[in-house]
């Protein structure tokens, strides 16, 4: 059988891959620059390839040693995912675990959740990220997640996903905006090219384009903001319309202000609810918990 890297080689290689500096890679993982250096150079010899590339002035991975740092990750969070189940077993339900949510979902769910998750699980902490879903995804996968929260579709690569709900997509806009108010409308060019969208990396900048053909998409020419508050204060001024999810909605994000939702026809838009975690993480029993309440929160509207 050959000689497997071990869980501190492959730690070595993460610091560097994080940091691109030795010293500064050494520092953060507590040793030395010359146990971090001997460290990788054994990597390099169990596997029986180069990882790094090294000289004065910079370093770099090579084109195998940056995979080997992306299945180093994988090994490392299930390793420690592994260790978590052991501590943990015998506690359930009675623990903090770290919960990332999308913008777009985060102030309309949580202040339904938070009070049923503290009457059914008083003993649970939750420790909560509000963020874009690409950082919510790498902060799950290097293991500084238990759980991420949101809207689908999107690319979820092998986590594990539990789909929750449905929320479809309404227009907003001005009362009395269109001659046809109060009736389900089509999307066409006439909305795309007034459409105000969130800026790149919201993925719900993302569902509201793929709501739209591909010729109207081309259209799309608009403001774009950084929150929803900020897009609703647009429509509001007169500068557009804008595509908001039922879930905003329901929560009163237009309350007291001059805006209409209105129904797409058919077949309307949807985003899904989901959350997701690692296939190999230690706390399934909450994660189906949380996301039961989750439901459960939805319901309350």
């Amino acid at each position: 059988m050959s000689t497997l890297p071990s869980l501190k080689q492959l730690r070595y290689l993460l610091a560097l891959a994080e940091h691109l500096n030795f010293t500064r890679a050494a520092q953060a993982s507590f040793v030395s620059q010359s146990t971090l250096s001997t460290g990788l150079k054994e990597l390099e010899s169990t596997l029986g390839v180069q990882l790094v590339e090294r000289d004065k002035q910079t370093v770099s991975f090579t084109p195998i040693g940056a995979e080997v740092v992306a299945r180093a990750r994988q090994v490392l969070a299930s390793a420690e995912d592994l260790s978590d189940f052991v501590a943990d077993a015998a506690r359930p339900m009675q623990k903090q675990l770290r919960l990332g949510v999308i913008p777009t979902i985060a102030p309309f769910v949580l202040p339904n959740l938070m009070p049923l998750l503290r009457v059914k699980f008083p003993q649970l902490q939750l420790a909560m990220r509000e963020d874009l879903t690409a950082n919510l995804m790498a902060r799950l996968h290097s293991r500084q997640l238990d759980f991420a929260l949101i809207a689908l579709p999107y690319q979820t690569e092998d986590l594990r996903v539990l789909k929750l709900y449905e929320d479809k997509f309404w227009l907003v806009e001005l009362e009395n905006d269109s001659s046809s108010s109060g009736k389900a409308i089509q999307i066409s060019s006439q909305w795309t090219e007034r459409l105000i969208l969130l800026e790149e990396g919201h993925c719900l900048r993302d569902h509201s384009l793929q709501a739209c053909s591909a010729t109207e998409v081309a259209g799309v020419k608009g403001i774009e903001v950084t929150s929803l508050l900020t897009l609703v204060q647009m429509v509001s001024s007169g500068l557009g319309v804008a595509l908001l999810p039922e879930l905003a909605i329901q929560s009163g994000l237009l309350n007291g202000s001059s805006l209409q939702a209105r129904p797409l026809a058919p077949p309307a838009p949807v985003r899904t609810i989901a959350l997701v975690t690692r296939p190999t993480s230690a706390h399934m029993a909450e994660f189906e918990a949380i996301a039961d309440l989750i439901a459960a929160a939805s319901r309350q509207d």
